[in-house]
């Protein structure tokens, strides 16, 4: 999905860099958009806008947010829930993990809801799985039994949508129809020079043809973007088991790069300061809810806001409390229906 017009699942994408003949490849879920090199392409300037953003060819990305990354107190435990809603005037939720697991709805989220929204908080959902669209994941929400609207639903894929929208890619795409390689003497791969941005995120159908076409296009076109939705290590496909995340497709075109993409999903902060500008949100008037500590913790974090982690997902107590975990959140709790519980305690 990297148009508001078609948001489709994305995966494997690239961007052309030939306006006149866009070229697009992509199976299923993949898309190339054409992006026009008059713009006089350079990576450092055109992430200059997006300060929170930094292109790094080399392996070092994530171990400098981490060593920039200030260790906190121990988390703790949330005892007051009121004290925590009445702090805050927007609460950003992730999704798979704190309002459901797999198809699954966690028990006591409508009722959750409905409390926050009654004590008037803004309510955004924020999820890295660029799986489905926002229209998607708002039937997704509906089917639940949730009154969500879809102008408050992000993915990261809506991030890389933006991203692109904002140095000016077209929308242009077409499909590859699901494209093989024969490896067989003498072959060679070809691949489109015009292709400026390979973007990549969550893929059922990735191949080693997309694996090979995005490494081509990576290391052999002057200037060519790598972009990811996220580098989630986990994901949850089910409610039985946890899955191959993001981060095993991105891991392997960076392995065969040699190259760290530009993350635009948790835990970057570019969704935060789009949100933050978007509804006009003062960061330290958020609470960032979610199950996992590398990501949503440290996405609410890097933004400024207060953080609750709950266990009904990703994260255990016993993960949490590890000595060599160093990403603590203010607080944490086993479910975001705690919130009821708790006011009801101290009533």
């Amino acid at each position: 999905m990297l148009s508001r017009a078609a948001t489709a699942s994305l995966s494997v994408s690239a961007v052309s860099a030939n306006p006149s003949k866009p070229s697009f490849f992509f199976s299923n879920t993949s898309k190339f958009l054409g992006l026009n090199h008059n713009l006089s392409f350079s990576a450092p300037n055109r992430l200059s806008n997006f300060p929170c953003l930094s292109w790094n060819t080399k392996k070092t990305a994530n171990k400098s947010r981490m060593a920039s990354f200030t260790t906190r107190a121990s988390a703790q435990p949330l005892k007051n829930a009121d004290e925590l809603i009445d702090s805050v005037e927007t609460f950003i939720f992730d999704c798979d993990g704190v309002i459901w697991k797999g198809d699954k709805l966690i028990d006591g989220v409508p009722e959750t809801l409905e409390l926050l929204r009654s004590k008037g908080k803004r309510l955004v959902f924020v999820t890295n799985n660029s799986t489905k669209s926002r229209k998607q994941y708002g039937k997704k929400f509906e089917t639940l039994g949730l009154n969500v609207n879809e102008e408050e639903i992000f993915a990261s894929s809506f991030a890389a949508a933006a991203y692109l929208k904002s140095i000016n890619f077209p929308k242009d795409k077409k499909e590859d129809g699901e494209k093989k390689i024969e490896l067989k003497p003498g072959f060679r791969m070809e691949h489109d020079e015009n292709v400026g941005a390979v973007v990549v995120g969550f893929d059922r159908y990735f191949n080693y043809y997309k694996v090979q076409y995005a490494t081509l296009c990576i290391r052999e076109n002057p200037g060519c973007l790598f972009i990811a939705t996220n580098r989630d290590a986990v994901t949850h496909l089910t409610d039985v088991q946890e899955w191959a995340g993001g981060g095993s497709m991105v891991g392997a075109i960076s392995g065969s790069t040699q190259r760290e993409p530009l993350v635009v999903g948790k835990p970057s902060t570019f969704m935060m300061d789009y949100l933050a500008t978007k509804f006009g949100i003062t960061k330290s008037q958020i609470c960032m809810v979610g199950d996992r500590l590398d990501t949503d913790i440290l996405f609410g974090q890097n933004g400024g806001c207060k953080t609750l982690l709950v266990l009904s997902g990703v994260t255990t107590l016993s993960m949490l409390q590890n000595p060599k975990n160093t990403i603590q959140p203010d607080f944490y709790t086993n479910k975001i229906s705690d919130f009821l519980s708790l006011r009801a305690a101290t009533v």
